[in-house]
């Protein structure tokens, strides 16, 4: 298990994840950075996603891979 940490940012700032979660493998990385995204973007409010981005970091602060959220809403914008 390697704890990883889910950081989402945009041009006005970044949201920090303190706390982190373990994972076993990139999949499974790749599959709760997802699953934040949608969590975060099925919130009710007026906040606009396609310019956040959620970065994926290990325990050095190495970015592993990071996720735009325009890629979870599903069209161009």
């Amino acid at each position: 298990m390697v704890q990883v940490y889910f950081h989402c940012s945009n041009t006005d700032g970044m949201l920090i994840d303190r706390r982190g979660t373990a994972v076993s493998n990139l999949t499974e990385a790749r599959d709760r950075a997802a699953q934040i995204m949608r969590s975060m973007i099925m919130v009710p409010g007026d906040e606009d996603w396609r310019d956040w981005i959620l970065h994926v970091s290990d325990d050095d602060g190495e970015e592993i891979f990071d996720l735009p959220f325009s890629s979870m809403l599903g069209r161009p914008h």
